[in-house]
Parts: structure tokens; C-alpha cells; sequence
């Protein structure tokens, strides 16, 4: 898609000026419209970490129910982002940034109306496949609107916004589940869906793709086998105990992804450049924003169930007791979006450490006392700077090796780790805190370790990152 937004049949000299004061003032209008698309995603994958217990009481479904109301959204949304973004370049970014936000909207109507615990996974599922159709074409168009020089401080506007609104979506998730019933969080969807459709359509600049551009259906089949096995044996295995049929599952899921890597190597369009997988400090990131990501998950779904199984907190409570840890992400965003270039993977390393901390902290306050809202404030807040720190830069730093015409692919990829990672996470980390004897503090103090063990591997790999951040990337 060509930046301007004019017809070809447009004066060249003439119309210049009055021409790019126009796409001045629309890029702005179109930012919001991405930006605010990229909010109801966030909103969406993290409202069930507040509603899940609720949710398993009045449908059943129990402990499976819990972990898959996570994992199931976010399983569909790493699975098809590196596809979305390539069917957006294929048929236009506009008509795919559509069709998702169309189907994601529907889609939370019918959650909102699901009648049972596997309804509401595949319309969960069904919601994170629509949002991978959204998300990726929200960059591209920035990238087409924006130039280069101002493309930094377009996506420097993400990270506190982003932050605000993991304030703000527990907190509404928690005061709508407490005063009107859990549906009532899927159906505000008819309404903020209904207006991003409606600013879409009005404010997003048309394009016709390419259809020479290819999609690698067969990798794209693998991948879905390989995290569908994963993640499945992960749940089954912890909700209903090891036998045969999660193990089996989770060597479909090996298998299936050592058949991916080999078909990256010989498929004429990889979903994964395979010089990528060559650049020990692209895998080395990718594998350290898998273990990081999948780590956040667990830890922000185990202390949701703590705070309402733990210590009796009411939804709305919980989410106000979840608070410090995304204003933390804020203070930390921007802070760091001011560091990343000269800082670089220390920077990485800072916020790890930060995140370590808070997490001690968290393990020691619950084992030495029962924990309050005040007591817990300080240590939630510490882990948010420690994430605040991480996001983004992780991945920047990941990129400052990579060769320019690899970036797309890359930041396809290290996208789609960040979904499978949530997927994981969530699944895994859940699984601690079920299947450990001893009561609610018992459980988190178990699943915060895991924690706390993950985010010291990631400081093992820290020191085979780029040392410093690509110049000029955006933040």
C-alpha cells in the first residue's frame, strides 16, 4: 500500500501541499483507530483472568474451563498473527483489519451467549482467530501512513496506552462481572466493536494487496498442530491426570514442531525466514521472550486466583489488587522508552531483575504472613516496573542484529512467540497452582517459584542478545 492516500488520478505538483496537510491531520485519526483496536485485544485477553472463577461456577467446567479461557484466546491469536499479516498483504489491510474487527465483535456476542463450558472455548477460539486478523494489519497501516521519521513516535504512543488499559480492563471486567454478570463483558463488545468498525470504515486508508504474495498453508497447519497438542496435553493432563491421551498429545506437539522447522527450511515462502534461524541472537531472543512471556502469563492469571481463592476477594477487588502491577508497567514504559538505545540488553537485564525481586518479595510476604491489599501493593508494583522495563525492549534488542529485509518475518515471528508464549503460560504455570496439596498460599507461593525460576533463565540469556538496539526503531 502507497503512504498517500490519494487517488492515482491525482495532480502531482499542484495538489502536493494541501495533499500531505490532509494525510498530516488523518495519520493521527488513523493511529487512534489501530491503537484503539490493539486496547479491545488487550481487553479481551486479559478479562478472564479476573472472570474465570466466576465463569467455571456457573458453567462447570471446573479447572480445564479456567486455564482454557486464556489459552484458548491466545493459542488462536499466536497460531494465525505471521498468517494474518500475510493474507492482509495478499487482500489489503484494510479489508482484513475489517473482516477481523467483524468477526471479533460477533464473536464476543456469542461468548457472551454461550450456554456451556466448550461453547465458550470455541468462541474464545474464534475471538483470537479474528483478532490475528486485526492486529498485524494495525502496524502495517502505520507503517504505511506514518514516515520514517515520525513511525517512533507513533508506536511510542502503545506502550503507556496499553499500560492504562491493563489498568483499566480488569477493573471494568471486575465491576461488570460483580454488578451485572460475567456476559456482561463480552456483550460491551457490540458497542466498542461497533464503533472501531464504524471509525474504520470512515478513517482507514484503502489498499488493494498483492495477490502474488503466497501463504504457507501447510507450515501454517503444522504450527496450529504443534501449539493444539502442546497446550491441550498441558490442560488435559492437569485437569484430569497423566494417562495416555496428554502424553501422546504433548509428543504430537514435538513431533509436529520439529515437521515445521523442517518445512521452514524448504517451503518457497517460510513463514520464518530460515536465515533467522541461523542468527544465534534472534533465537536466542526468541527463546527468551518465549520463556518471559510465558512466565508474565502464569504469574498475572495465579495472582488473579489468589486474590479471590486466596484471600476472598471479589472480582472488582482483585482487579483493584492487580492495579500497581500495570501502573508499574507504565512509569516503566516510559522510562525505558528513553533508555532502549543506549541501554540496550542491559536495559533486558534491569527489568528481569526488577521482575525477580517483586517476585521474592511476593513469595516471602505469603509465606510469612497473609498477605492485604497494602502489604501486597509494593511488591505488585516492583514486578510491573520489571515488566514494564522488558516489553518491548526484548524484542527491539532481539532485532538489532537482524538484516533489514529479514525484519518483517522477524517481527512476525517474535509477534506470534508472544501469543504462544501467553497460551503456555497460562497453561502451564496454572497447572503448579491446582495440582499443589497445602491451600491457596501453598499453590501461589509454588507457582510464583516457577516463576521466579523462569525469569533467572532469562537472565542466563541475556548476554547472547544484541548489545545494543537497532538505531532509529521504533519504541
Amino acid at each position: 500500500m502507497s503512504r498517500a492516500s490519494a487517488p492515482a488520478s491525482a495532480p502531482a505538483a499542484p495538489d502536493t501541499a494541501p495533499h500531505t496537510a490532509t494525510r498530516d491531520r488523518r495519520r493521527w485519526a488513523v493511529l487512534a483507530v489501530v491503537l484503539f483496536a490493539a486496547v479491545l485485544d488487550l481487553l479481551d485477553a486479559t478479562i478472564t483472568n479476573i472472570a474465570a472463577p466466576t465463569i467455571a461456577a456457573d458453567l462447570g467446567g471446573g479447572e480445564a474451563l479456567v486455564q482454557w479461557l486464556g489459552a484458548a484466546y491466545a493459542l488462536a491469536m499466536g497460531v494465525l498473527l505471521v498468517v494474518g499479516g500475510r493474507l492482509g498483504d495478499k487482500y489489503g489491510r484494510r479489508r482484513l483489519f475489517l473482516t477481523g474487527l467483524t468477526g471479533f465483535t460477533l464473536a464476543s456476542v456469542a461468548c457472551g451467549l454461550a450456554t456451556g463450558p466448550a461453547s465458550l472455548i470455541c468462541f474464545r477460539l474464534l475471538q483470537g482467530a479474528f483478532g490475528a486478523l486485526v492486529i498485524p494489519q494495525g502496524f502495517g497501516i502505520l507503517g504505511a501512513v506514518f514516515p520514517r521519521e515520525e513511525i517512533g513516535k507513533a508506536f511510542g504512543v502503545f506502550a503507556p496506552c496499553l499500560g492504562l488499559s491493563a489498568i483499566s480492563g480488569p477493573v471494568l471486567a471486575g465491576f461488570l462481572v460483580d454488578h451485572f454478570g460475567w456476559r456482561s463483558m463480552f456483550l460491551i463488545n457490540i458497542a466498542l466493536g461497533g464503533l472501531a468498525i464504524l471509525l474504520a470504515l470512515r478513517l482507514l486508508p484503502r489498499d488493494s494487496g498483492d495477490r502474488a504474495v503466497t501463504v504457507d498453508g501447510p507450515g501454517s497447519a503444522l504450527l496450529a498442530a504443534t501449539m493444539l497438542g502442546l497446550v491441550y496435553g498441558l490442560i488435559d493432563g492437569s485437569a484430569h491426570g497423566w494417562t495416555a491421551l496428554p502424553l501422546l498429545c504433548l509428543a504430537a506437539g514435538a513431533a509436529f514442531f520439529a515437521l515445521f522447522c523442517r518445512r521452514q527450511r524448504t517451503a518457497a515462502a517460510p513463514l520464518i525466514e530460515p536465515s533467522l534461524l541461523r542468527s544465534r541472537a534472534f533465537t536466542s531472543g526468541l527463546l527468551l521472550g518465549l520463556v518471559f512471556y510465558a512466565a508474565v502469563a502464569g504469574l498475572l492469571f495465579v495472582l488473579s486466583l489468589f486474590l479471590q481463592d486466596g484471600l476472598h476477594r471479589t472480582p472488582t477487588g482483585a482487579s483493584l489488587g492487580l492495579a500497581p502491577i500495570a501502573a508499574g508497567i507504565i512509569v516503566a514504559s516510559i522510562a525505558a522508552h528513553r533508555l532502549r538505545e543506549r541501554l540496550g540488553r542491559t536495559l533486558v537485564l534491569a527489568g528481569l531483575l526488577l521482575t525477580l525481586a517483586g517476585t521474592l518479595a511476593l513469595i516471602a510476604l505469603v509465606l510469612a504472613t497473609t498477605p492485604t491489599g497494602w502489604t501486597l501493593a509494593l511488591p505488585v508494583f516492583t514486578t510491573g516496573l520489571g515488566l514494564g522495563t522488558c516489553f518491548g525492549t526484548v524484542y527491539e534488542v532481539t532485532l538489532g542484529g537482524i538484516d533489514p529485509k529479514e525484519s518483517g518475518s522477524a517481527s512476525g515471528s517474535l509477534s506470534a512467540v508472544t501469543q504462544l508464549a501467553n497460551s503456555i503460560g497460562a497453561a502451564a504455570i496454572t497447572t503448579v497452582y491446582f495440582h499443589t496439596s497445602g491451600g491457596s498460599a501453598s499453590a501461589a507461593v509454588h507457582s510464583l517459584a516457577v516463576v521466579a525460576a523462569a525469569t533467572v533463565l532469562c537472565c542466563a540469556l541475556v548476554r547472547l542478545l544484541p548489545a545494543n538496539t537497532p538505531t532509529g526503531s521504533p519504541a
